[in-house]
Protein backbone atom coordinates (compact mmCIF):
# COMPACT_ATOMS: atom_id res chain seq x y z
CA UNK A 1 0.00 0.00 0.00
CA UNK A 2 1.52 3.30 -1.05
CA UNK A 3 1.41 6.03 1.55
CA UNK A 4 1.27 9.72 0.75
CA UNK A 5 4.34 11.36 2.28
CA UNK A 6 3.99 15.02 3.12
CA UNK A 7 7.43 16.43 2.78
CA UNK A 8 6.48 19.98 1.85
CA UNK A 9 7.24 22.57 4.48
CA UNK A 10 4.80 25.36 3.89
CA UNK A 11 7.23 28.07 4.96
CA UNK A 12 9.90 26.75 2.60
CA UNK A 13 7.60 25.86 -0.29
CA UNK A 14 6.03 29.28 -0.63
CA UNK A 15 8.34 31.68 1.18
CA UNK A 16 11.60 31.14 -0.58
CA UNK A 17 13.50 32.83 -3.36
CA UNK A 18 10.80 31.77 -5.80
CA UNK A 19 8.17 33.91 -4.14
CA UNK A 20 10.06 36.27 -1.89
CA UNK A 21 9.19 39.21 -4.12
CA UNK A 22 5.63 39.03 -2.77
CA UNK A 23 6.17 37.69 0.72
CA UNK A 24 6.00 41.00 2.55
CA UNK A 25 3.29 42.63 0.48
CA UNK A 26 -0.40 42.77 1.24
CA UNK A 27 -1.96 40.25 -1.10
CA UNK A 28 -5.51 40.35 -2.33
CA UNK A 29 -7.48 37.40 -3.67
CA UNK A 30 -8.21 39.62 -6.69
CA UNK A 31 -4.67 38.78 -7.78
CA UNK A 32 -6.24 36.18 -10.05
CA UNK A 33 -8.49 38.55 -11.97
CA UNK A 34 -6.29 38.62 -15.05
CA UNK A 35 -7.05 38.58 -18.75
CA UNK A 36 -8.37 36.39 -20.25
CA UNK A 37 -11.01 35.90 -17.60
CA UNK A 38 -11.12 32.44 -16.00
CA UNK A 39 -14.30 30.44 -15.77
CA UNK A 40 -16.49 32.38 -13.26
CA UNK A 41 -17.12 29.40 -10.99
CA UNK A 42 -13.47 28.46 -11.03
CA UNK A 43 -12.39 32.03 -10.35
CA UNK A 44 -14.22 31.82 -7.03
CA UNK A 45 -12.69 28.43 -6.30
CA UNK A 46 -9.18 29.61 -7.13
CA UNK A 47 -9.50 32.68 -4.93
CA UNK A 48 -10.82 30.61 -2.04
CA UNK A 49 -8.08 28.03 -2.36
CA UNK A 50 -5.49 30.77 -2.61
CA UNK A 51 -6.79 32.38 0.57
CA UNK A 52 -6.75 29.04 2.36
CA UNK A 53 -3.17 28.34 1.28
CA UNK A 54 -1.85 31.68 2.41
CA UNK A 55 -3.65 31.47 5.74
CA UNK A 56 -1.69 28.32 6.61
CA UNK A 57 1.67 29.23 5.15
CA UNK A 58 2.84 32.63 6.29
CA UNK A 59 2.19 34.86 9.27
CA UNK A 60 2.24 37.84 6.92
CA UNK A 61 -0.77 36.41 5.10
CA UNK A 62 -2.89 35.19 7.99
CA UNK A 63 -4.98 38.35 8.12
CA UNK A 64 -5.95 38.49 4.46
CA UNK A 65 -9.69 39.06 4.19
CA UNK A 66 -11.94 38.08 1.30
CA UNK A 67 -15.16 40.09 1.20
CA UNK A 68 -14.71 41.09 4.84
CA UNK A 69 -14.55 37.45 5.98
CA UNK A 70 -11.38 36.08 7.53
CA UNK A 71 -10.12 33.09 5.59
CA UNK A 72 -9.18 31.40 8.85
CA UNK A 73 -12.89 31.12 9.63
CA UNK A 74 -13.41 28.53 6.88
CA UNK A 75 -11.99 25.03 7.46
CA UNK A 76 -9.88 23.45 4.78
CA UNK A 77 -12.38 20.63 4.34
CA UNK A 78 -15.17 23.05 3.52
CA UNK A 79 -13.10 24.74 0.84
CA UNK A 80 -12.18 21.47 -0.84
CA UNK A 81 -15.70 20.06 -0.67
CA UNK A 82 -17.07 23.23 -2.25
CA UNK A 83 -14.68 22.63 -5.11
CA UNK A 84 -15.87 19.06 -5.56
CA UNK A 85 -19.51 20.06 -5.75
CA UNK A 86 -19.17 22.61 -8.53
CA UNK A 87 -20.96 21.64 -11.71
CA UNK A 88 -18.73 20.07 -14.35
CA UNK A 89 -16.83 22.74 -16.26
CA UNK A 90 -16.94 22.97 -20.01
CA UNK A 91 -13.85 23.00 -22.17
CA UNK A 92 -12.23 26.36 -22.92
CA UNK A 93 -13.67 28.60 -25.59
CA UNK A 94 -13.52 26.99 -29.00
CA UNK A 95 -13.40 23.49 -27.58
CA UNK A 96 -9.60 23.41 -27.62
CA UNK A 97 -7.79 20.79 -25.57
CA UNK A 98 -5.04 21.75 -23.13
CA UNK A 99 -1.77 20.21 -24.39
CA UNK A 100 0.86 19.07 -21.94
CA UNK A 101 3.40 21.18 -23.78
CA UNK A 102 2.88 24.02 -26.21
CA UNK A 103 5.80 25.83 -27.79
CA UNK A 104 5.90 29.56 -27.05
CA UNK A 105 7.32 31.69 -29.87
CA UNK A 106 8.41 35.30 -29.75
CA UNK A 107 7.54 36.41 -33.35
CA UNK A 108 11.25 36.79 -34.23
CA UNK A 109 12.15 33.18 -34.91
CA UNK A 110 11.22 33.22 -38.61
CA UNK A 111 12.90 36.60 -39.14
CA UNK A 112 16.19 35.34 -37.75
CA UNK A 113 16.00 32.10 -39.71
CA UNK A 114 15.46 34.16 -42.87
CA UNK A 115 18.50 36.27 -41.95
CA UNK A 116 20.63 33.14 -41.57
CA UNK A 117 19.55 31.95 -45.01
CA UNK A 118 20.16 35.37 -46.55
CA UNK A 119 23.64 35.49 -45.06
CA UNK A 120 24.45 32.29 -46.89
CA UNK A 121 25.50 30.20 -43.91
CA UNK A 122 23.12 27.57 -42.65
CA UNK A 123 25.74 25.10 -41.39
CA UNK A 124 26.90 25.42 -37.81
CA UNK A 125 29.23 27.85 -36.03
CA UNK A 126 28.06 31.00 -37.75
CA UNK A 127 26.95 34.41 -36.52
CA UNK A 128 23.86 33.22 -34.63
CA UNK A 129 25.82 30.43 -32.96
CA UNK A 130 28.35 33.01 -31.77
CA UNK A 131 25.61 35.32 -30.47
CA UNK A 132 23.97 32.51 -28.51
CA UNK A 133 27.26 31.31 -27.05
CA UNK A 134 28.25 34.81 -25.98
CA UNK A 135 24.85 35.29 -24.32
CA UNK A 136 25.29 32.05 -22.37
CA UNK A 137 28.86 32.89 -21.33
CA UNK A 138 27.77 36.25 -20.00
CA UNK A 139 24.62 34.98 -18.28
CA UNK A 140 26.43 32.12 -16.52
CA UNK A 141 29.86 33.75 -16.18
CA UNK A 142 31.14 30.65 -17.93
CA UNK A 143 34.59 30.22 -19.44
CA UNK A 144 33.06 28.88 -22.64
CA UNK A 145 29.68 27.82 -24.01
CA UNK A 146 29.31 25.52 -26.99
CA UNK A 147 25.95 25.02 -28.67
CA UNK A 148 25.11 21.41 -29.44
CA UNK A 149 22.35 19.68 -31.32
CA UNK A 150 20.95 18.27 -28.05
CA UNK A 151 21.54 18.02 -24.34
CA UNK A 152 22.41 14.39 -25.02
CA UNK A 153 25.29 15.59 -27.18
CA UNK A 154 26.42 18.02 -24.47
CA UNK A 155 26.46 15.21 -21.90
CA UNK A 156 28.43 12.98 -24.25
CA UNK A 157 31.00 15.73 -24.72
CA UNK A 158 31.23 16.26 -20.97
CA UNK A 159 31.91 12.58 -20.35
CA UNK A 160 34.67 12.56 -22.98
CA UNK A 161 36.19 15.66 -21.36
CA UNK A 162 35.98 13.92 -17.97
CA UNK A 163 38.10 11.13 -19.52
CA UNK A 164 35.73 8.41 -18.40
CA UNK A 165 37.35 5.07 -19.24
CA UNK A 166 35.94 1.52 -19.22
CA UNK A 167 35.11 0.54 -15.67
CA UNK A 168 35.05 4.09 -14.30
CA UNK A 169 32.00 4.91 -12.19
CA UNK A 170 29.77 7.97 -12.31
CA UNK A 171 27.21 8.63 -9.57
CA UNK A 172 23.77 9.84 -10.69
CA UNK A 173 20.08 9.47 -9.85
CA UNK A 174 18.06 6.68 -11.41
CA UNK A 175 15.14 9.10 -11.67
CA UNK A 176 16.30 10.86 -14.82
CA UNK A 177 16.17 10.64 -18.59
CA UNK A 178 18.20 7.91 -20.26
CA UNK A 179 20.71 10.37 -21.78
CA UNK A 180 22.30 10.95 -18.37
CA UNK A 181 23.35 7.31 -18.18
CA UNK A 182 23.84 6.66 -21.89
CA UNK A 183 26.61 9.25 -22.10
CA UNK A 184 28.56 7.31 -19.49
CA UNK A 185 27.86 3.87 -20.96
CA UNK A 186 29.00 4.94 -24.42
CA UNK A 187 32.52 5.47 -22.99
CA UNK A 188 32.50 2.16 -21.15
CA UNK A 189 31.70 3.77 -17.79
CA UNK A 190 29.32 2.43 -15.15
CA UNK A 191 26.37 4.52 -13.97
CA UNK A 192 25.96 4.15 -10.20
CA UNK A 193 22.36 4.88 -9.30
CA UNK A 194 21.66 6.56 -5.96
CA UNK A 195 18.26 7.38 -4.47
CA UNK A 196 16.60 10.80 -4.60
CA UNK A 197 15.28 13.12 -1.92
CA UNK A 198 11.53 12.84 -1.25
CA UNK A 199 11.08 16.62 -1.26
CA UNK A 200 12.88 17.90 -4.37
CA UNK A 201 13.21 14.56 -6.22
CA UNK A 202 16.88 15.43 -6.73
CA UNK A 203 19.91 13.26 -6.01
CA UNK A 204 20.07 12.71 -2.25
CA UNK A 205 23.35 14.33 -1.31
CA UNK A 206 23.46 12.44 2.01
CA UNK A 207 23.75 9.12 0.15
CA UNK A 208 26.54 10.06 -2.27
CA UNK A 209 29.59 9.57 -0.06
CA UNK A 210 28.74 5.95 0.73
CA UNK A 211 28.49 5.26 -3.03
CA UNK A 212 32.01 6.53 -3.78
CA UNK A 213 34.61 3.88 -4.58
CA UNK A 214 38.21 4.06 -5.89
CA UNK A 215 36.72 3.83 -9.39
CA UNK A 216 34.39 6.82 -8.99
CA UNK A 217 35.35 9.68 -11.31
CA UNK A 218 32.37 12.04 -11.38
CA UNK A 219 28.98 12.99 -9.97
CA UNK A 220 26.08 14.04 -12.20
CA UNK A 221 23.37 15.88 -10.25
CA UNK A 222 20.13 16.35 -12.18
CA UNK A 223 18.19 19.52 -11.40
CA UNK A 224 14.76 17.94 -11.54
CA UNK A 225 11.83 20.16 -12.59
CA UNK A 226 14.13 23.18 -12.57
CA UNK A 227 14.81 22.96 -8.83
CA UNK A 228 18.51 22.86 -8.02
CA UNK A 229 20.17 19.94 -6.31
CA UNK A 230 22.17 20.73 -3.17
CA UNK A 231 25.25 21.94 -5.00
CA UNK A 232 27.05 23.08 -1.84
CA UNK A 233 27.09 19.57 -0.41
CA UNK A 234 27.79 17.91 -3.76
CA UNK A 235 30.71 20.20 -4.57
CA UNK A 236 32.17 19.68 -1.10
CA UNK A 237 32.14 15.90 -1.59
CA UNK A 238 33.63 16.25 -5.07
CA UNK A 239 36.46 18.38 -3.75
CA UNK A 240 37.10 16.00 -0.86
CA UNK A 241 37.38 12.96 -3.14
CA UNK A 242 38.83 14.61 -6.25
CA UNK A 243 35.75 14.09 -8.44
CA UNK A 244 34.33 16.11 -11.31
CA UNK A 245 30.82 17.53 -11.11
CA UNK A 246 28.79 17.57 -14.33
CA UNK A 247 25.45 19.31 -13.93
CA UNK A 248 22.62 17.76 -15.93
CA UNK A 249 20.71 21.02 -16.21
CA UNK A 250 18.45 19.87 -19.04
CA UNK A 251 15.48 21.15 -17.03
CA UNK A 252 17.33 23.89 -15.16
CA UNK A 253 17.73 26.81 -17.56
CA UNK A 254 17.28 30.10 -15.63
CA UNK A 255 16.89 28.37 -12.27
CA UNK A 256 19.10 29.56 -9.42
CA UNK A 257 20.71 28.15 -6.30
CA UNK A 258 21.79 30.57 -3.58
CA UNK A 259 21.45 33.42 -6.05
CA UNK A 260 23.76 31.83 -8.62
CA UNK A 261 22.56 30.28 -11.89
CA UNK A 262 22.15 26.54 -12.11
CA UNK A 263 24.83 25.40 -14.54
CA UNK A 264 27.52 27.59 -13.02
CA UNK A 265 28.22 25.36 -10.00
CA UNK A 266 29.87 22.31 -11.50
CA UNK A 267 32.95 21.81 -13.62
CA UNK A 268 30.64 21.46 -16.64
CA UNK A 269 26.92 21.72 -17.30
CA UNK A 270 24.61 20.45 -20.02
CA UNK A 271 21.44 22.32 -21.05
CA UNK A 272 18.55 21.31 -23.27
CA UNK A 273 16.63 23.49 -25.71
CA UNK A 274 14.37 20.65 -26.84
CA UNK A 275 10.81 21.61 -27.78
CA UNK A 276 9.59 20.39 -24.38
CA UNK A 277 11.85 22.76 -22.42
CA UNK A 278 11.36 26.36 -21.27
CA UNK A 279 13.65 27.92 -23.89
CA UNK A 280 13.55 25.98 -27.14
CA UNK A 281 15.10 25.55 -30.55
CA UNK A 282 13.24 22.39 -31.59
CA UNK A 283 16.24 20.19 -30.97
CA UNK A 284 19.22 21.75 -29.28
CA UNK A 285 21.46 22.02 -26.26
CA UNK A 286 24.60 23.59 -24.87
CA UNK A 287 27.69 22.58 -22.95
CA UNK A 288 29.01 25.08 -20.42
CA UNK A 289 32.65 24.85 -19.40
CA UNK A 290 33.49 26.50 -16.09
CA UNK A 291 37.26 26.02 -16.30
CA UNK A 292 39.40 27.56 -19.08
CA UNK A 293 41.63 24.49 -19.32
CA UNK A 294 38.71 22.50 -20.74
CA UNK A 295 38.13 24.78 -23.71
CA UNK A 296 40.74 23.64 -26.24
CA UNK A 297 39.87 19.95 -26.08
CA UNK A 298 36.15 20.71 -25.97
CA UNK A 299 36.38 22.64 -29.24
CA UNK A 300 38.20 19.73 -30.84
CA UNK A 301 35.60 17.21 -29.67
CA UNK A 302 32.87 19.61 -30.87
CA UNK A 303 34.47 19.78 -34.33
CA UNK A 304 34.57 16.03 -35.00
CA UNK A 305 37.95 15.55 -33.35
CA UNK A 306 39.71 18.15 -35.49
CA UNK A 307 41.51 21.38 -34.64
CA UNK A 308 39.35 23.33 -37.09
CA UNK A 309 38.63 26.15 -34.61
CA UNK A 310 42.33 26.71 -34.08
CA UNK A 311 42.83 26.79 -37.85
CA UNK A 312 40.21 29.50 -38.35
CA UNK A 313 41.78 31.55 -35.59
CA UNK A 314 45.13 31.29 -37.38
CA UNK A 315 46.73 29.24 -34.61
CA UNK A 316 47.70 26.35 -36.96
CA UNK A 317 48.45 26.33 -40.69
CA UNK A 318 46.01 23.49 -41.45
CA UNK A 319 43.46 21.51 -39.54
CA UNK A 320 43.50 17.79 -39.08
CA UNK A 321 42.20 14.93 -36.95
CA UNK A 322 43.78 15.17 -33.50
CA UNK A 323 41.37 13.53 -30.99
CA UNK A 324 38.10 11.69 -30.64
CA UNK A 325 35.00 13.71 -31.41
CA UNK A 326 31.78 13.82 -33.34
CA UNK A 327 29.43 16.17 -35.17
CA UNK A 328 27.99 18.02 -32.20
CA UNK A 329 27.25 21.41 -33.81
CA UNK A 330 23.69 22.54 -34.50
CA UNK A 331 22.85 24.28 -37.76
CA UNK A 332 22.60 28.07 -37.97
CA UNK A 333 18.84 27.69 -38.49
CA UNK A 334 18.59 26.12 -35.05
CA UNK A 335 20.83 28.80 -33.55
CA UNK A 336 18.75 31.54 -35.17
CA UNK A 337 15.58 30.15 -33.61
CA UNK A 338 17.32 29.89 -30.26
CA UNK A 339 18.55 33.48 -30.43
CA UNK A 340 14.96 34.71 -30.64
CA UNK A 341 14.17 32.68 -27.54
CA UNK A 342 17.18 33.85 -25.56
CA UNK A 343 16.26 37.46 -26.22
CA UNK A 344 12.96 36.81 -24.44
CA UNK A 345 14.22 34.33 -21.84
CA UNK A 346 13.31 36.51 -18.87
CA UNK A 347 9.76 37.09 -20.11
CA UNK A 348 9.24 33.41 -20.93
CA UNK A 349 10.40 32.46 -17.45
CA UNK A 350 8.17 35.11 -15.85
CA UNK A 351 5.10 33.77 -17.65
CA UNK A 352 5.84 30.19 -16.60
CA UNK A 353 6.44 31.16 -12.98
CA UNK A 354 3.14 33.00 -12.84
CA UNK A 355 1.26 29.87 -13.97
CA UNK A 356 3.34 27.61 -11.70
CA UNK A 357 2.44 29.74 -8.70
CA UNK A 358 -1.23 29.64 -9.63
CA UNK A 359 -1.17 25.85 -9.56
CA UNK A 360 0.86 25.80 -6.38
CA UNK A 361 -1.24 28.19 -4.34
CA UNK A 362 -4.54 26.67 -5.41
CA UNK A 363 -3.52 23.07 -4.68
CA UNK A 364 -2.46 23.96 -1.14
CA UNK A 365 -5.99 23.11 -0.03
CA UNK A 366 -5.65 19.56 -1.38
CA UNK A 367 -2.32 19.15 0.37
CA UNK A 368 -3.81 20.31 3.66
CA UNK A 369 -6.40 17.57 3.19
CA UNK A 370 -3.59 15.05 2.58
CA UNK A 371 -4.85 14.15 -0.87
CA UNK A 372 -1.71 15.21 -2.73
CA UNK A 373 1.83 16.42 -2.17
CA UNK A 374 2.89 19.56 -3.99
CA UNK A 375 6.47 20.33 -5.06
CA UNK A 376 8.66 21.41 -2.16
CA UNK A 377 11.12 24.21 -2.86
CA UNK A 378 14.08 24.68 -0.49
CA UNK A 379 14.64 28.26 0.63
CA UNK A 380 17.95 28.50 -1.23
CA UNK A 381 16.39 27.52 -4.56
CA UNK A 382 14.69 29.71 -7.14
CA UNK A 383 13.13 27.32 -9.67
CA UNK A 384 12.40 28.10 -13.30
CA UNK A 385 8.88 26.62 -13.36
CA UNK A 386 9.79 23.86 -15.77
CA UNK A 387 7.40 21.25 -14.36
CA UNK A 388 4.39 21.39 -12.10
CA UNK A 389 3.52 18.03 -10.61
CA UNK A 390 1.38 16.49 -7.91
CA UNK A 391 2.06 13.28 -6.01
CA UNK A 392 -1.06 11.21 -5.47
CA UNK A 393 -1.51 8.21 -3.17
CA UNK A 394 -0.62 5.47 -5.62
CA UNK A 395 -0.64 4.14 -9.20
CA UNK A 396 -4.37 3.36 -9.25
CA UNK A 397 -5.26 6.92 -8.34
CA UNK A 398 -2.82 8.21 -10.91
CA UNK A 399 -4.32 6.08 -13.67
CA UNK A 400 -7.80 7.28 -12.79
CA UNK A 401 -6.75 10.94 -12.63
CA UNK A 402 -4.91 10.79 -15.96
CA UNK A 403 -7.86 9.06 -17.62
CA UNK A 404 -10.34 11.59 -16.24
CA UNK A 405 -8.18 14.50 -17.36
CA UNK A 406 -7.78 13.03 -20.83
CA UNK A 407 -11.53 12.65 -21.13
CA UNK A 408 -11.91 16.34 -20.30
CA UNK A 409 -9.33 17.45 -22.83
CA UNK A 410 -6.37 17.85 -20.48
CA UNK A 411 -3.12 16.18 -21.53
CA UNK A 412 -1.35 15.27 -18.30
CA UNK A 413 1.39 12.68 -18.08
CA UNK A 414 4.04 11.03 -15.89
CA UNK A 415 7.67 9.91 -16.01
CA UNK A 416 10.26 8.28 -15.55
CA UNK A 417 10.68 4.53 -15.59
CA UNK A 418 13.63 4.44 -13.16
CA UNK A 419 16.80 3.62 -15.04
CA UNK A 420 17.92 0.97 -12.55
CA UNK A 421 14.77 -1.04 -13.34
CA UNK A 422 15.19 -0.82 -17.12
CA UNK A 423 16.84 -3.68 -19.06
CA UNK A 424 19.81 -1.50 -20.06
CA UNK A 425 20.10 -0.11 -16.54
CA UNK A 426 20.42 -3.60 -15.10
CA UNK A 427 22.94 -4.53 -17.81
CA UNK A 428 25.22 -1.50 -17.73
CA UNK A 429 24.74 0.10 -14.33
CA UNK A 430 24.55 -0.73 -10.65
CA UNK A 431 22.65 0.61 -7.69
CA UNK A 432 23.95 1.74 -4.35
CA UNK A 433 21.54 0.89 -1.57
CA UNK A 434 17.81 0.73 -1.95
CA UNK A 435 16.06 3.23 -4.18
CA UNK A 436 12.77 3.28 -2.30
CA UNK A 437 11.96 6.93 -2.88
CA UNK A 438 12.66 6.63 -6.60
CA UNK A 439 10.44 3.57 -6.94
CA UNK A 440 7.67 5.18 -4.92
CA UNK A 441 7.68 8.55 -6.70
CA UNK A 442 7.59 7.07 -10.18
CA UNK A 443 4.27 5.39 -9.33
CA UNK A 444 2.60 8.51 -7.95
CA UNK A 445 3.64 11.53 -9.98
CA UNK A 446 1.17 13.42 -12.18
CA UNK A 447 2.64 16.15 -14.39
CA UNK A 448 0.27 18.94 -15.39
CA UNK A 449 0.32 21.11 -18.52
CA UNK A 450 2.70 24.05 -18.21
CA UNK A 451 3.90 26.37 -20.93
CA UNK A 452 4.43 30.08 -21.44
CA UNK A 453 1.90 29.73 -24.26
CA UNK A 454 -0.89 28.75 -21.86
CA UNK A 455 -3.29 31.33 -20.49
CA UNK A 456 -4.62 31.82 -16.99
CA UNK A 457 -7.95 30.44 -18.22
CA UNK A 458 -6.21 27.30 -19.48
CA UNK A 459 -4.56 26.69 -16.11
CA UNK A 460 -7.80 27.38 -14.26
CA UNK A 461 -9.54 24.80 -16.41
CA UNK A 462 -6.83 22.24 -15.60
CA UNK A 463 -7.15 23.04 -11.90
CA UNK A 464 -10.90 22.51 -12.00
CA UNK A 465 -10.57 19.17 -13.74
CA UNK A 466 -7.90 17.97 -11.28
CA UNK A 467 -10.18 18.86 -8.37
CA UNK A 468 -13.02 16.98 -10.00
CA UNK A 469 -10.81 13.97 -10.69
CA UNK A 470 -9.61 13.81 -7.07
CA UNK A 471 -13.03 14.12 -5.46
CA UNK A 472 -13.80 11.34 -2.94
Amino acid sequence: MHQVRFVSNYDSSLNNGFSQTTRHTTLSPRIYNTSPEPHPRLALLVNQSYDLATAHTDTYWETVVDNNRSITDTPANEMVMKAYHHDALTTPAGGQCIPFNQVYTTTQELNYIAQAIAQGQIAGDGAFTEQCQTWLEQAFKSSKALLTHSCTAALEMAIILADIQPGDEVIMPSYTFVSTANAVVLRGGIPVFVDIRPDTLNLDETLIEAAITPRTKAIIPVHYAGVSADMTAINALAQQYGLLVIEDAAQGFQAQYKGQPVGSWGDMAAFSFHATKNIVSGEGGALLLNHPELIQRAEIIWEKGTNRKQFFRGEVDKYTWVDVGSSYLPSELVAAFLWAQLEQAAEITRRRRKLWQRYHQTFAALELQRQVCRPSIPAECEPNAHIYYLLVDGPQTRMRVLADLKQQGVQATFHYVPLHTAPAGRKYGRTHGTLRVTEDICDRIVRLPLSAALTTADVDYVIGQVLQALRP
